[in-house]
């Protein structure tokens, strides 16, 4: 090829505008590219991303928002997950925490290629195991950390009608801002639950023991001859069978008159008549147990569940610990065999008592240590309301302020079932935090729903509104088009 046939050539129109047709082309889509990736790097650090989830699932929500704001210790989460088995909405929440906050940091990893963090994250007790597509939550300053396993980011409830459990919704957000809560926390509250009097047994109060440890709260177990709680802590006395000794009134009155909060439960088969220093304990408190059982009258129906009178639906009063459960609908408990206590008579002004349960009118004291089979009412027998729950803030002679709640039945606090069924597990949060001072470790995140709900009448309105109106408005603009083009 000549000089003229090269210079014919590079003048070709065929070549110079298809040529630089194809190289525009060649640099727009690598501009594309290179914006698409500069833009998906800014998306995930900013928390740009917007949620379409119809769950919201990756959205976090105030008290996280409030809670990470606050936090003055950097935290440092691993994802542990193997490439390609990433679970994406998960990731994306992760984004969202550390998008929000600079001391939120997070990594993926997989333990197959990194099997050190199996040590440096394994539990002394065995409670907290690490596995591939869990999360480790780590506080560096603290040395604290959570392992959070899939099985923690599922709730569950019993489906009545089949008699099964099922997945009722995803924790996601609640775990993973608990988590950072307690890693990051300056201090943990501390539950005391005394033994030494035939209490519940650790294995009994399994339960109530998770739900404290999943929430932010440590759980120490204490015979009070052997050692002495702090005024900060919670003392529990889950069902005693047997009296406190004079030397460990002592205590819980030192414990007490320092600002010391207790949390009573007592069972209607306590011997309570031979411990007269637990009783002594209650009344202090303006709880007075009454002798027996209370039932449910047969002409209400929904103050008992499943035809057994003895299972009660209590009715939550609106006080100062439970506003916020009663106003939230979260007021539907279970007690299964309840003792029953009265209301101190007014005039000691440094003890504020409420009832924070209550039986219904038409329920009955059942007086059944004599024996007897039949729960039909009979004369004699004591006619409710009565206080099933109690809370009780007293001003001390030092001056500080005692708070105690205290509990006619232990059901909620040692079965799962009953937890799973009830609204039992924000009630005991919600006593727990009132006892602490009103300190809330359990930041009250709802679990996401897990199943998208059906569609109703009124659902369907709007996509049938659009479905019916798509294929006129492709009418409408092919008009709009061939009409002048047919006139030409």
């Amino acid at each position: 090829m000549n000089r003229k046939e090269k210079k014919h050539f590079w003048h070709n129109p065929r070549f110079r505008y298809g040529g630089l047709s194809t190289l525009l082309l060649c640099v727009a889509i690598a501009v594309i590219i290179v914006i698409n990736a500069v833009v998906m790097d800014m998306e995930k650090k900013n928390g740009w991303r917007v949620d379409y989830s119809f769950n919201a699932m990756t959205t976090i929500g105030d008290q996280t928002e409030q809670l990470l704001q606050g936090l003055n210790k950097p935290v440092h989460i691993y994802a542990l997950f193997s490439k390609g088995q990433e679970d994406a909405p998960l990731m994306e929440l992760l984004d969202r925490y550390a998008a929000f906050s600079p001391m939120i940091t997070w990594e993926q990893a997989d333990i197959n290629l990194n099997p050190a963090l199996l040590t440096k994250f394994s539990s002394p007790t065995g409670d907290q195991t690490v596995s591939n597509d869990s999360l480790i939550v780590h506080c560096p300053q603290t040395d604290r950390f959570r392992v959070l396993s899939p099985a923690d980011f599922i709730s569950m409830s019993l489906n009545y009608e089949e008699g099964r459990y099922e997945i009722a919704g995803l924790k996601y957000e609640s775990e993973i801002t608990s988590a950072i809560s307690y890693v990051a926390g300056d201090t943990i509250p501390r539950v005391v639950i005394v033994q030494g009097h035939g209490e519940l047994t650790e294995e009994e109060t399994e339960p109530f023991n998770q739900l404290m440890q999943l929430n932010n709260y440590e759980i120490t177990y204490m015979n009070l001859m052997a050692d002495r709680p702090e005024p900060t802590d919670v003392v529990v006395l889950f069902s005693p069978v047997r009296d406190l000794m004079d030397q460990e009134m002592e205590v819980l009155k030192d414990f007490a008159g320092h600002g010391g909060a207790l949390l009573m439960t007592c069972d209607y088969t306590d011997p309570m008549d031979n411990m007269p220093n637990y009783q002594s304990l209650l009344r202090s408190y303006g709880c007075l147990p009454q002798k027996g059982i209370v039932v449910a009258d047969k002409s209400e129906p929904a103050s008992y569940y499943n035809n057994y009178r003895i299972n009660l639906i209590p009715d939550m009063q609106m006080t100062d610990m439970t506003m916020n459960l009663v106003s939230s609908g979260a007021d539907v408990l279970l007690l299964t065999g309840s003792a029953a206590f009265a209301l101190p008579e007014e005039g000691d002004r440094n003890l504020d008592a409420q009832a924070v349960l209550t039986s219904t009118a038409g329920a009955y004291l059942k007086d059944v240590s004599a024996g007897t089979l039949s729960l039909d009412k009979a004369p004699g027998d004591l006619s409710g309301p009565f206080a099933l729950a109690i809370r009780a803030r007293r001003t001390t002679a030092e001056g500080y302020i005692s708070r105690a709640v205290a509990v006619g039945c232990s059901t909620m606090f040692t079965s799962s079932q009953v937890q799973a069924m009830t609204n039992a597990q924000e009630f005991i949060l919600t006593a727990v935090g009132y006892l602490f001072g009103n300190q809330n470790t359990n930041l009250g995140i709802m679990a996401k729903t897990a199943i998208r709900p059906q569609l109703s009448a009124a659902s369907a309105g709007m996509g049938s509104f659009v479905i019916t109106l798509l294929p006129f408005a492709v009418i409408a603009l092919a008009l709009i088009i061939l009409v002048p083009r047919r006139r030409r």
